[in-house]
C-alpha cells in the first residue's frame, strides 16, 4: 500500500493522466488487491457493490483492463484547479463506478494527506532513489502531516458520526483547503448499522495507516540536515561539534567535550523551526567513547530551554552501549523547534563522552501573531450574530504572564465562550442559552494545565458538537457537557482573540489581556491570523498586533538540590543609595533559603537572611546567632507561580516588597556595609569561614532576573565560570514540574506537592494509602462479622479500591446468617386510589446509592431478595382479557417487570400462582379475582439481576371501591461470593489464564494461599518490558517483583515460621505511582518508594497467569482463594472447571463447618484434625468460647502497651513502614462487659503519644460516658448513650465502633449513633488501661477524677481492636507489654451477677415473710423454687447471649473466613 500511494502521487504529478493497469508493478497490483479485499472482508458495501468489487478484483490479473476508474476521485483531490484548467478530473469523477465508492475511502484519506505534503512544499521533501524502487516522498514529513491532520480528523469524524442521520456528511480541513463529501452511505446499510459500519471502517483505516507509517519508518528514514552545530566545549579541534553528524568518521569521529567541562552539551541549529519527529545517536567512531543516557532540550531561540519528557515524569533518554550502533528515539509528540541540545547524563565507564547525532523531521509552517498585553484581534461576522451547533477552535500559544484572555465571545441571550489563562492554568468558560447563569460562582469552568507561563508553546484544541465538548491542551483531553438549555452557541457580532477590548460590556469577564504569541489560530476552518496579516475586512486589529513573535531573553537558573545547591556572587561595590537586591522565584517547597548576605553593622558582623518559611516570605536581620528583627510577607508563596521580591535600604531602614503587596520595613540601629560574598539559594557544604549562614534548607526552585544594586546579574557568565561560583544548578531553563497537574490521588484525595514529590490527603474520603487507593471499609457485612462486629450500621465498599464509593448499610448479624440491608426513602405503606393506565400512580425509591454501587453489592452477594407487600380490593394486576399488565415495577436497569414473586422473571405470576394456592384457581394472582374483599399478593423477589426495585406503577384503582396498599421492603443480601472462591492446583504445569491487567497507575492484588511446596508462582503478567510477579520464593518468604521501565524492583517479606505449613496465609501486594508495598499475614509491612522522576505507567500484556509463569514453569501446588485485584473478584472456581490440572474449591477441616472456632479464634489445620488458636480472641478454651474475667479491687489497674505488632492490623490496608512504631487508627472497636456498684469509675482509656485519648467512664450518677479527644487544642466529644445508672451490680455489655466521624454504640440491647465534631486519626498509639489511671495531665477534669477513683468490680471479655488486655494479663504476667497494679483475681462475672441477684431477691422475700407472719415452711419452699426459676432464667439468658456472640467467625491471619458447607481440596 505504501508503494501504491506514493506512486500514484508521483505519477499523477508528472503525467496528470489516468493510471493504467499495464503501468502497475506487481507490488502495486498486490497492494491494490489487498485494499479491495479489505472492503469485502469488512462488509462495508451493499450486495450490488460487493458483486462489482469481486469482478474488479478478478480483473487485476488481466492486463487488458484499461484503467482503474476508482482513482478518478483521487485525481480530483491531487490536482488543484490551477493544474487542471479543463476540469478533466471533475468530469471523470462522475464516471467512477459505484463499486468503489465505499472502498475508495481507504486510499482517499491517505493520498490527500500525501498530496498536501507535496503541494505545500515540493522542494522541501527530499527524494531517495534506491535500486528497484521508485521515488518516495520524505517519510518524516509524511509522519508530521499524518499526526497533525489525519489523526485529529479521524477522531473528529468518529465523534460526529454518532449524531448524524442516515446520509452522512464528513468534512475535514487541511492547511490549504477544505474537503467535503456526503455520499458515504454504504449500500443497504443505514441507521445505526450504517453508523457502526462507517465507524468500524475508520478504525480499520487508522490501523492501516499506522502499519503503513511504521513500515516506512523502518525502511526509509530520512534525516534533516544538520547545518550548524555547537557545543559547550570540545576536547580538540578534531572532536569539535562539526564532526558530530551521524555515521561521520572523519576528524576525531565525533564530538567530545573537555575533561573539565562540568555541564557538557551538544547543540544543533536547524536554521528554522522544524517539526522534529525523531533523533538518533552514536558514539565516537574508533573509540570507547559514547553516551549511554542523555537529556534532550529544545528552544526556539537558543535561550529559555525546555526538557523533552518521554512520559509525564521521565526525561532520561537511553543512549548507546557501544561507539558505532545507531539508537533511534521516536518523538511521540513532535517537537516544533529550531534548536536542540543533547545533554549527556551517563557515558562509557571505560571512556568519556562521545557523541554523533541525527535529527528527523519536516518543515513547519506557522502563522504567528504577537500580543503586547494591550492588543487583540476581532473576527467580525457578516451577520448580526453567529449561531453554530458545531465548533472547532485550534491554536498554539506561548505566554509571558500567568493571566490573560485568549478568546472571548458572547451573545445577548446568555451564551458565552471564554478561554483564558488564570494563575498559569488554562480555563474554558462555556455556556449555551442560559441567561440565568450570570454570577461567577454559577458559571461552568473547566481547567487544564499548569505553569503555562513558561515561555514555551502549548497546543489547544476545542471541539464542540451540541453540548458535548472535547477540550485538549497539549497531550491531555477532558470531555464534558456544557450547561444551558440549547444545543447551539450564539455569539453576537464578533469573537475577540488576545483580550477583551471593551471590558465595560455587560457579562464580560474582567481579566487581563493576553501577553505573548499565538500561532495557527483557526476558528471553524478560518485562519484568523492569515486574514489579519492580509488585512482582510473580517479582521479588526486593536492595539499593536505584530506578525512575528518577540522573544524575551529571560535566563533562569534551576536550584536542583535542597541540601547542596547554591549560587555565590562577589561582594558588590558600595553604592550611595545603599545595597539592594531584587529577583523573581518560583517553587513548591514551603521552606528554603533565598539569600544569605553577610554585612557589617556598626563594626559588628551581621547577616541579612531572606527565606521562605512555612510558605511565607521572611526577612531577618541578625548578628551571629542572636535574632535582631524580622518581618514576613505573603501567604503560600510556594504555589509554583513567579513571585517578585525586592530588598532595598533607605537610611536606617531595610524595605522588603513582595509582588504588589504593601512594603514591610526593618528598622536598623546602624548603617549596613557589605562583608563578603552573597549567597543565593544555599550555602556551600564545606564552610571554612562564617561567610554564609543558612537557618533552613537550601532553596529548590527557579530564580531569574537577579539585580544587585540595580545591576543585572549575567547568569550565563556564571555558567561559563566567568562570574561567581555555583553548585547543583541548571542554567537557562526552569525545571519546575507540577506533580499535581494530573491528580494521581484517587477517590477525591487532595494533592499537595514539593519540588520532588507529591502527597495525597485522604481525609474524609473513606480511603487511605499513599494515593488514597485503599478503602478503609470492609467489602461486605460478612467481613464485619468475621472481624467480631455485632449488628449495626456500617459502610461497605463492595469494589474495594475500585472507583465506586462506599455504601451505608445495616448489617443484621444473626446466629446463622448475616444480612446486608439497604434501605430506601419510602418504607411506609402507601394507599392508592384513582389511578388509571393513562394516569397511573408512580413511586420512585431512592437507596442513597447509584445503580453501579447497588450492582456491585448484589453481584458480590450469594443471595439477594426484596419483599413487596401488596394488598388489593378490586384492583387487578393483569388485564383479564389479554393478560396485559395493569401494574408493574421497574428494576435497577430501568426495565419494566411484571412478575410479582420468586426468582423466575419470565413467569408472569404472583407468589400464589407459583405455589398453586391462589384464592381463585382461574387466576395466577389473588388480586386478579377482582373481589370486594381485601386480597394479598405479597411477594419476595430473589432474581439478583433485577434487584433492587427502583419504581412501582399502579394503574387499576379508578373504579368504585377500588384501592390498593403496598409497601416495598429494603434490599436484603446475604453471603459473600469472594470469600471462599477457591481453586486447587495439583499439576505444576497447570495454571489459570485471565485477561491482562489494565492498571497502569495503581494496582493492588490480595489473596489467601496454603501449600506444602517449597516455592511457586502465584501470579505473573508480562509486557514487552514491564512485568509483575508475586511468588512464594522460599518456604518462609513471599516476593513481589515488578518493572515499570526503571529496572526490576523486588520486595520480600520473610516469615519467622514456614509458610508452607498447609495453613491459610494472606498476601496483599500494591504498586502505585508513589510506592510499592507487600503484606503477608501480620508480619511487618514492606514498602519501597518509587523514584521521583521514574516511569509511572505499568504496561502489561494480554494475559495474566495465576498459578504459574508464561512459560508454564515454577508452577504452584496448593490452594488459592479470595483472589481480588483492584476491587474486582476473579472467579477462580469457574475458570478451574475448564482448566486441566486445576479443580474448583479447596478441602480441609477448617472450612467444613462454620462453628469450629468462635469469637475471632483461628482454625489451624492438623494432620488428623484441627486446633483453635485463641490468641486474637478475648475468650479461651478449645473453641474460644470460655469467658476470661477478672475482679478488680480498689486501686487495681491493667495497662497494656500497644506495640508495632498490632499496628499492621488495620482494615487490611496498613500504611506503616517496616520497623516503625508510628501508625494511625481512623477506625476502632471497643467491647467489654463489666459489673460494679461504684460511681464514678474508670472503665477503659486508650491514649497516644500525641496527647489524644478515648475514655469510657461511669459518671457520678452512674451513667455511661464516652469521651473522644482527638485534637489536643479542641474540645472533646462526650456521648452519654444511657442516662440511667449502670452501677447497679448487674452485668452490662458495651460495644463501641468508630468509623471516621461516625460512632456506633450498643449498651446491652440499645443502639445509638453519634457523629464526632471533627475527623481525625489516632496517631502513635501508646497504651490501653483498665481501672485506675494516675499521673495523666492530658485528661479533662471529669475523666481524670474518674481515673483517680479507678474501678471496683468485675471485667469480662475486654477487647480493643485485636488486643485482649485481660487475657494478656492472665497469660503474660511477666511480659513487658502488660503492667498490673493492685490486686486482681481471676473470676467469673456471670456467676457473680447471678449470685448478687439471688441474694438481693432472698433478702426481700425474707423481710416480707417476717412482716406478714406467713407460713414459713410453705413460703420458704416457694421462695426456693422461685429462686431456682430465676437462676435458670438468668443462665438461659446468658447462654442466649453467648449464642449470639458465637456468630463471630474466625479469621486466618486477620481475615480468614470459613464458609458453610464449602469443600476444599489439598494435596
Amino acid at each position: 500500500m505504501k508503494l501504491l500511494v506514493f506512486d500514484i502521487v508521483q505519477r499523477m504529478k508528472e503525467s496528470r493522466q489516468w493510471l493504467y493497469l499495464s503501468t502497475l508493478t506487481r507490488d502495486e497490483r498486490k497492494n491494490l488487491d489487498t485494499s479491495l479485499q479489505i472492503c469485502l472482508q469488512e462488509e462495508l458495501c451493499g450486495p450490488l457493490e460487493t458483486q462489482h468489487l469481486r469482478q474488479e478484483r478478478a480483473s487485476l490479473g488481466q492486463k487488458s483492463e484499461p484503467r482503474i476508474p476508482g482513482l478518478a476521485r483521487m485525481t480530483s483531490l491531487l490536482l488543484p484547479p490551477e493544474l487542471d484548467p479543463g476540469g478533466g478530473a471533475r468530469i471523470l469523477q462522475s464516471r467512477m463506478p459505484v463499486s468503489l465508492r465505499c472502498c475508495e475511502r481507504h486510499l482517499i484519506y491517505i493520498t490527500h494527506i500525501v498530496s498536501e505534503c507535496v503541494r505545500e512544499d515540493p522542494d522541501g521533501y527530499t527524494a531517495i532513489r534506491k535500486p528497484g524502487q521508485h521515488a518516495v516522498a520524505q517519510v518524516m514529513g509524511l509522519r508530521c502531516q499524518f499526526d497533525a491532520a489525519l489523526r485529529s480528523q479521524l477522531s473528529h469524524v468518529r465523534q460526529s458520526l454518532t449524531k448524524l442521520p442516515t446520509v452522512y456528511t464528513v468534512s475535514y480541513k487541511t492547511k490549504s483547503e477544505e474537503f467535503s463529501r456526503s455520499t458515504l452511505k454504504c449500500g443497504e446499510k443505514n441507521g445505526a448499522n450504517g453508523i457502526k459500519a462507517l465507524a468500524d471502517n475508520i478504525n480499520h483505516l487508522e490501523r492501516i495507516v499506522e502499519e503503513w507509517i511504521q513500515g516506512v519508518w523502518d525502511q526509509d528514514m530520512i534525516r534533516v540536515g544538520l547545518t550548524r552545530s555547537q557545543s559547550s566545549s570540545h576536547f580538540s579541534d578534531s572532536r569539535a561539534a562539526y564532526f558530530a553528524k551521524l555515521n561521520r568518521r572523519d576528524g576525531g569521529g565525533g564530538w567530545s567535550p573537555e575533561s573539565k567541562d562540568r555541564s557538557p552539551w551538544l547543540q544543533v541549529d536547524l536554521q528554522d523551526r522544524m517539526e522534529v519527529t525523531a533523533v538518533a545517536t552514536q558514539g565516537r567512531h574508533g573509540s570507547m567513547d559514547w553516551v549511554s543516557a542523555y537529556m534532550l532540550l529544545y528552544s526556539d531561540t537558543g535561550r529559555v530551554w525546555k526538557q523533552y519528557m518521554l512520559e509525564d515524569s521521565v526525561g532520561r533518554i537511553v543512549g548507546n552501549g557501544n561507539p558505532d550502533s545507531v539508537v533511534h528515539q521516536k518523538i511521540s509528540q513532535p517537537i516544533r523547534t529550531r534548536f536542540l541540545r543533547f545533554v549527556p547524563l551517563e557515558w562509557s565507564p571505560s571512556g568519556r563522552v562521545g557523541l554523533r547525532v541525527a535529527v528527523y523531521g519536516c518543515t513547519y509552517r506557522s502563522y504567528v501573531a504577537d500580543f503586547d498585553g494591550r492588543s487583540s484581534l476581532l473576527y467580525r461576522f457578516n451577520q448580526k450574530s453567529m449561531s453554530t451547533v458545531k465548533d472547532v477552535i485550534s491554536l498554539r500559544f506561548k505566554s509571558r504572564q500567568a493571566e490573560g484572555v485568549l478568546l472571548h465571545g458572547e451573545g445577548q441571550r446568555g451564551d458565552y465562550i471564554t478561554l483564558e489563562l488564570h494563575r498559569g492554568r488554562l480555563a474554558l468558560h462555556l455556556n449555551l442559552d442560559d441567561s440565568r447563569v450570570r454570577s461567577s460562582s454559577a458559571r461552568m469552568v473547566v481547567t487544564l494545565g499548569s505553569l503555562l507561563d513558561d515561555l514555551h508553546w502549548h497546543s489547544v484544541l476545542i471541539e464542540r458538537f451540541s453540548k458535548q465538548i472535547n477540550f485538549t491542551l497539549d497531550r491531555h483531553t477532558q470531555h464534558f457537557r456544557t450547561r444551558g438549555d440549547g444545543d447551539s452557541l450564539e455569539v453576537d457580532y464578533e469573537l475577540s482573540f488576545g483580550g477583551i477590548p471593551l471590558p465595560g460590556k455587560p457579562g464580560t469577564f474582567i481579566r487581563r489581556n493576553f501577553h505573548g504569541c499565538m500561532e495557527n489560530l483557526y476558528y471553524n476552518g478560518v485562519n484568523v491570523i492569515d486574514l489579519a496579516k492580509r488585512r482582510k475586512p473580517q479582521i479588526y486589529s486593536v492595539g499593536n498586533v505584530t506578525f512575528s513573535c518577540s522573544e524575551p531573553q529571560l535566563v533562569a537558573a534551576t536550584f536542583q538540590c535542597s541540601s547542596s545547591s547554591f549560587l555565590s556572587l562577589p561582594a558588590p561595590a558600595p553604592v550611595l543609595e545603599g545595597p539592594s537586591v531584587r529577583l523573581q522565584f518560583r517553587t513548591w517547597n514551603p521552606d528554603g533559603l533565598l539569600l544569605s548576605n553577610p554585612l557589617i553593622s556598626g563594626q559588628e558582623p551581621s547577616y541579612l537572611i531572606l527565606q521562605i518559611s512555612s510558605g511565607r516570605l521572611r526577612l531577618t536581620h541578625q548578628t551571629a546567632s542572636v535574632k535582631m528583627s524580622e518581618v514576613s510577607a505573603g501567604q503560600r508563596v510556594n504555589d509554583g507561580l513567579w513571585h517578585s521580591v525586592s530588598l532595598s535600604s533607605r537610611g536606617l531602614q531595610i524595605i522588603m516588597t513582595l509582588d504588589n503587596e504593601p512594603a514591610s520595613t526593618i528598622q536598623l540601629k546602624n548603617y549596613l556595609e557589605p562583608n563578603g560574598k552573597q549567597y543565593f539559594g544555599g550555602c556551600p557544604a564545606s564552610r571554612n569561614d562564617s561567610s554564609c549562614f543558612n537557618p533552613t534548607i537550601a532553596f529548590q526552585g527557579c530564580v531569574r532576573l537577579i539585580f544587585v544594586n540595580n545591576q543585572p546579574v549575567d547568569l550565563m557568565s556564571v555558567h561559563r565560570g566567568h562570574l561567581g561560583s555555583y553548585n547543583q544548578l541548571q542554567f537557562d531553563l526552569c525545571g519546575i514540574r507540577d506533580r499535581c497537574l494530573y491528580n494521581f490521588c484517587e477517590h477525591g484525595g487532595r494533592c499537595s506537592q514539593t519540588w520532588s514529590s507529591f502527597y495525597c490527603d485522604c481525609t474524609g474520603t473513606g480511603y487511605t494509602g499513599a494515593t488514597c487507593h485503599n478503602s478503609v471499609y470492609e467489602a461486605s457485612c460478612e467481613h464485619y462479622r468475621l472481624a467480631g462486629s455485632s449488628s449495626g450500621y456500617f459502610s461497605v465498599d463492595p469494589d474495594g479500591s475500585g472507583p465506586l464509593d462506599p455504601i451505608k448499610v445495616y448489617c443484621n448479624i444473626t446466629e446463622n446468617k448475616v444480612w446486608t440491608v439497604v434501605r430506601h426513602n419510602s418504607s411506609d405503606a402507601v394507599r392508592v386510589r384513582g389511578s388509571t393506565l393513562q394516569k397511573p400512580h408512580v413511586a420512585w425509591f431512592n437507596y442513597n446509592a447509584s445503580s453501579d454501587q447497588l450492582k456491585a453489592l448484589v453481584s458480590l452477594s450469594e443471595h439477594c431478595e426484596q419483599k413487596i407487600a401488596y394488598h388489593c380490593r378490586r384492583s387487578r394486576l393483569f388485564n383479564p382479557w389479554d393478560g396485559s399488565p395493569l401494574s408493574w415495577w421497574v428494576d435497577r436497569k430501568g426495565e419494566k417487570r411484571t412478575y410479582w414473586g420468586g426468582f423466575q422473571p419470565g413467569v408472569q405470576q404472583c407468589s400464589c400462582g407459583l405455589e398453586e394456592n391462589c384464592a381463585d384457581m382461574n387466576y395466577f394472582c389473588n388480586c386478579d379475582a377482582d373481589r370486594m374483599s381485601w386480597e394479598n399478593d405479597t411477594g419476595v423477589f430473589s432474581y439478583k439481576e433485577h434487584l433492587p426495585v427502583q419504581e412501582i406503577v399502579i394503574g387499576d384503582t379508578y373504579r368504585l371501591g377500588s384501592e390498593a396498599v403496598y409497601a416495598v421492603g429494603p434490599l436484603q443480601c446475604s453471603g459473600d461470593k469472594s470469600l471462599w472462591n477457591a481453586a486447587s492446583f495439583y499439576q505444576e504445569a497447570s495454571c489459570l489464564h485471565f485477561p491482562g491487567l489494565q492498571a497502569e497507575l495503581s494496582l493492588d492484588v490480595s489473596f489467601y494461599f496454603k501449600t506444602a511446596s517449597l516455592s511457586g508462582i502465584f501470579l505473573e503478567n508480562m509486557g514487552v518490558q514491564d512485568f509483575i510477579r508475586v511468588e512464594l520464593s522460599s518456604p518462609s518468604a513471599v516476593t513481589f517483583s515488578f518493572d515499570v521501565g526503571d529496572g526490576p524492583v523486588v520486595l520480600t517479606v520473610k516469615s519467622p515460621v514456614p509458610l508452607n505449613d498447609r495453613q491459610w496465609h494472606w498476601v496483599r501486594a500494591e504498586r502505585n505511582v508513589r510506592e510499592a508495598s507487600l503484606q503477608v499475614d501480620q508480619l511487618p509491612l514492606r514498602i519501597t518508594e518509587t523514584p521521583p522522576n521514574g516511569h509511572l505507567r505499568l504496561q502489561l500484556g494480554s494475559q495474566m497467569f495465576v498459578g504459574c509463569t508464561a512459560t508454564k514453569q515454577r508452577g504452584f501446588l496448593g490452594c488459592i482463594r479470595a483472589f481480588n485485584m483492584n476491587g474486582v473478584m476473579f472467579d477462580l472456581e469457574e475458570r478451574a472447571k475448564v482448566t486441566p490440572g486445576v479443580s474448583s474449591g479447596c478441602a480441609g477441616h477448617c472450612s467444613s463447618s462454620a462453628g469450629l472456632c468462635l469469637n475471632r479464634g483461628k482454625c489451624i489445620e492438623k494432620s488428623s484434625g484441627y486446633v483453635c488458636d485463641c490468641t486474637n480472641s478475648a475468650y479461651g478454651g478449645p473453641s474460644c468460647t470460655e469467658e476470661v474475667s477478672m475482679s478488680f479491687e480498689k486501686g487495681a489497674s491493667v495497662t497494656y502497651t500497644l506495640q508495632e505488632a498490632f499496628s499492621v492490623m488495620q482494615n487490611r490496608t496498613p500504611t506503616v513502614l517496616s520497623g516503625s512504631s508510628q501508625y494511625s487508627v481512623s477506625r476502632d472497636t471497643v467491647e467489654l462487659r463489666f459489673q460494679t456498684t461504684q460511681s464514678p469509675a474508670m472503665l477503659l482509656t486508650v491514649n497516644t503519644l500525641s496527647q489524644q485519648y478515648v475514655a469510657v467512664i461511669l459518671a457520678r450518677n452512674g451513667s455511661l460516658q464516652i469521651w473522644y479527644r482527638l485534637h489536643k487544642e479542641l474540645s472533646p466529644d462526650v456521648f452519654s448513650p444511657i442516662r440511667s445508672s449502670l452501677a447497679d451490680g448487674r452485668l452490662h455489655r458495651v460495644h463501641i465502633q468508630r468509623e471516621g466521624k461516625d460512632v456506633f454504640v450498643q449498651v446491652d440491647h440499645e443502639n445509638k449513633k453519634y457523629v464526632l465534631s471533627y475527623e481525625a486519626a489516632f496517631n502513635s498509639m501508646k497504651s490501653l488501661t483498665l481501672g485506675k489511671v494516675t499521673g495523666s495531665d492530658v485528661m479533662d477534669d471529669e475523666v481524670a477524677h474518674a481515673g483517680s477513683k479507678g474501678f471496683i468490680g468485675c471485667f469480662s471479655s475486654v477487647q480493643y481492636n485485636q488486643v485482649a488486655p485481660l487475657k494478656a494479663a492472665l497469660l503474660n504476667r511477666g511480659s513487658s507489654l502488660v503492667s498490673i497494679r493492685g490486686r486482681l483475681l481471676e473470676s467469673n462475672c456471670g456467676a457473680l451477677a447471678d449470685l448478687s441477684t439471688s441474694v438481693s431477691r432472698l433478702g426481700v422475700v425474707t423481710a416480707a415473710v417476717f412482716s406478714t407472719f406467713c407460713v414459713l415452711a410453705v413460703m420458704t419452699r416457694f421462695l426456693y423454687q422461685h429462686r431456682q426459676a430465676q437462676r435458670a432464667s438468668r443462665l438461659q439468658e446468658k447462654e442466649h447471649q453467648r449464642s449470639l456472640e458465637a456468630a463471630y467467625r474466625a479469621e486466618f491471619h486477620l481475615h480468614n473466613p470459613i464458609r458453610d458447607t464449602m469443600q476444599e481440596y489439598y494435596i
